[in-house]
């Protein structure tokens, strides 16, 4: 069949067209892995996996770590100490596995979002003009996760080999607690096996040019105090009713708080280093289908509270405070001593605070002081970080784990709306890990004597 003029050109322009697609595919799959753009690309990525709690797709980021850790050739292996909660652990073996090993720590969860109060979708990594990153998860932390990931990219692209094995562990469940990752997983062969010698977990990011840096946290506790009394009608005044004796006990508890914020907003202390108080919830009255039967006092009334403990703290003073002056049993407040919803220790199994050392007795801080200033970086003054985080099961255990996320000139939004990072801070963060990694994995003073136990 003889084809037309114009049906020979319009075949042509397809082929064509078909070609210019191809090249053009192939070039992106051929891009430098190690260029910003291949950088940036693989952290927007793993953000892009919506992984917030309750519901977090922990297969999908799981399938996520495990390519990158087989493009890098490092060893893989996936824990479930609960059902569908992997637990994901990357080793790089080190040429001496009688050194103790890193840790470098993460966690795959994110906390939830209320999408219509963000500028941009929170799991879509939207890049805006100024060059920043949008999403739950840019700063806590799945920057830090992917920060670990690309400094050994290029530790390995450099030619070099580690003497300490480095271990990249990424975790479920630390935005509620880390009762089914980390606090399992420090009961666990697998970490005995791993003979650890240091964790580095995350911190927070700094609006000044300094990175944060934290060697504690604070404990939490979640306390319910629950009060009784005469039920009645709503126009009889009653001595120690339920709602007033529950009044009396809040008002206690908002005179402390107020001591200990005015001790913050003197600059006398750091956040970290009170404890803090707030009410969660405040739970009484008699529902109705309209709201409240408003004619009825009730005979219970509960009030939740957050309090933050740090190891600098005295817990058995604020005992005896809840026990005396917050749920005194005189005024039928039915709370007693140890009944707490959540109490985590304030100190370690040897019954010391729950501190990591920042002075020359600890080798790993001069030695991460040094790193971040060959990658021209700055510490501030190391701190206790407000709220708790996964670094306290290894802490509890002894161990020293020491809290930071490079991120300087970024203000603080964790857990807030527009959560954003620079991606230009984020690169910088790259180049800081890989001082602080090649730093850790040749350091050679600090030895043990039985023999290897490093095997995934």
């Amino acid at each position: 069949m003889e084809l037309s003029y114009r049906t020979i050109i319009s075949l042509l322009l397809l082929f064509l067209s078909s070609s210019i697609t191809i090249t053009i595919t192939n070039a992106e799959d051929l891009e430098d892995p190690s260029s910003s753009s291949s950088i940036i690309s693989r952290f927007q990525r793993y953000l892009q996996i919506n992984t917030a709690q309750p519901t977090p797709n922990y297969e999908e980021s799981t399938q996520f770590i495990l390519s990158q850790a087989k493009s890098l050739s490092l060893e893989a292996q996936t824990f479930e100490f609960v059902q569908s909660k992997p637990f994901v652990l990357l080793k790089w073996p080190g040429s001496n596995p009688n050194l103790p090993s890193i840790l470098l720590n993460s966690h795959t969860d994110v906390v939830p979002v209320e999408h219509h109060k963000w500028s941009h979708p929170p799991f879509g990594a939207h890049l805006d003009s100024l060059g920043n990153i949008y999403a739950r998860g840019s700063q806590d932390m799945k920057c830090v996760g992917m920060q670990y990931l690309e400094a050994v990219r290029k530790l390995k692209a450099s030619g070099f080999q580690p003497l300490r094995s480095v271990y990249l562990s990424f975790v479920p469940d630390e935005e509620i607690g880390g009762h089914d990752g980390v606090e399992k997983f420090v009961d666990s062969d697998v970490f005995t096996n791993m003979n650890l010698g240091i964790v580095l977990d995350e911190g927070l990011a700094s609006p000044s040019e300094d990175y944060r840096v934290f060697y504690a946290e604070r404990s939490p506790w979640w306390l319910v105090i629950k009060a009784t009394g005469q039920p009645g009608h709503g126009a009889k005044l009653y001595d120690n009713s339920a709602m007033e004796n529950l009044f009396k006990s809040i008002e206690s508890v908002r005179r402390f708080r107020a001591s200990q914020f005015d001790l913050v907003k003197a600059g006398l202390k750091a956040e970290g280093e009170v404890v803090s108080v707030n009410m969660a919830f405040l739970k009484a009255g008699m529902p109705s289908p309209t709201g409240f039967v408003m004619n009825l006092q009730p005979s219970e009334a509960q009030a939740g509270f957050d309090i933050r403990v740090p190891p600098t703290a005295d817990p058995e003073s604020l005992e005896r405070r809840i026990a005396e002056e917050w749920a005194p049993a005189s005024r039928n407040m039915t709370f007693e001593l140890g009944q707490f919803k959540q109490k985590a220790n304030v100190y370690d199994k040897s019954g010391k605070p729950l501190l990591t050392a920042t002075d020359s007795s600890n080798p790993w801080w001069d030695l991460l002081e040094e790193a971040v200033r060959k990658a021209k970086g700055k510490l501030g003054k190391p701190e206790i970080f407000p709220a708790a985080t996964d670094s306290r099961y290894f802490r509890e255990l002894g161990f020293p784990a020491i809290g930071f996320s490079p991120m300087a000139n970024t203000p603080i939004l964790l857990h807030d709306h527009n959560e954003f990072l620079n991606q230009d801070e984020y690169l910088k963060g790259v180049d800081v890990y890989v001082s602080i990694i090649k730093a850790y994995a040749s350091y050679v003073e600090h030895t043990r004597k039985e023999g290897s136990k490093d095997e995934l």
